[in-house]
């Protein structure tokens, strides 16, 4: 569910929000069970960095692919574009970079991070354009099916801006999210990824440092807001 960038910058082809089924559905199903009542929501997950590890597949990948080449280990990652960062490196890394995540396979490979099955599964219980790029699409949703189940492809949005979607949060680990709405529906928490762990976020904007934190209260405050 991505804001698409050219090809020099791109971090990843598309990107998905899942709409978790119960915790609140496009047709607005009401929301049953979770802790503390309040009005229903309707949460927005991004996929890459959220609940599929991009960067360590991606430096898996890169490093085999290219072992002579320098990489960016992922502790000293910075900035969203991993292209712009390994461009810096050496000229024609950006490409390579790039290339890596056109390759067939690679979004389907990616491995879930930590939780986060677990994470929007329960959440789920609670009840409360593509251009160049020829296997981001299916692959995405043949991720979502292999790890979340069937029933979440009903719940994909793939878009080109998320500022368009509405919804009351977006769990997103890209830091600046602008789009044609000046003004999205929905609060944005920022999930704690390699590339945007050093950044200082202003108040009250919220963060989510990994799916062992407390993602639930995040919810239950957003319900009473």
């Amino acid at each position: 569910m991505p804001l698409l960038r050219p090809p020099r910058a791109v971090r990843s082809c598309c990107r998905l929000p899942l709409l978790a089924p119960g915790a609140a559905s496009q047709r607005g199903r009401p929301c049953s069970g979770g802790s503390g009542g309040g009005r229903r929501l309707r949460v927005l997950v991004d996929m890459d960095g959220v609940l599929a590890d991009f960067e360590g597949g991606f430096l898996r990948k890169f490093r085999a692919r290219y072992p002579e080449e320098p990489y960016v280990a992922l502790r000293d990652r910075r900035g969203f574009w991993v292209s712009d960062q390994y461009g810096q490196l050496r000229p024609g890394l950006s490409e390579k970079a790039i290339g890596i995540w056109e390759s067939e396979n690679f979004f389907m490979e990616l491995d879930p991070l930590p939780g986060a099955v677990e994470a929007v599964k329960e959440m789920a219980k609670l009840k409360d354009p593509i251009k160049k790029y020829r296997y981001c699409p299916y692959e995405k949703y043949a991720w979502v099916e292999k790890h979340l189940g069937l029933e979440f492809l009903e719940q994909i949005v793939l878009t080109r801006d998320k500022t368009v979607v509405s919804g009351d949060l977006l769990i997103d680990d890209r830091p600046d999210i602008i789009g044609a709405e000046r003004s999205p529906s929905w609060e944005h928490v920022l999930f704690t990824a390699c590339h945007n762990k050093h950044l200082e976020l202003p108040t009250p904007r919220q963060r989510l440092h990994s799916w062992a934190d407390d993602w639930k209260s995040i919810l239950d405050s957003k319900r009473v807001s």
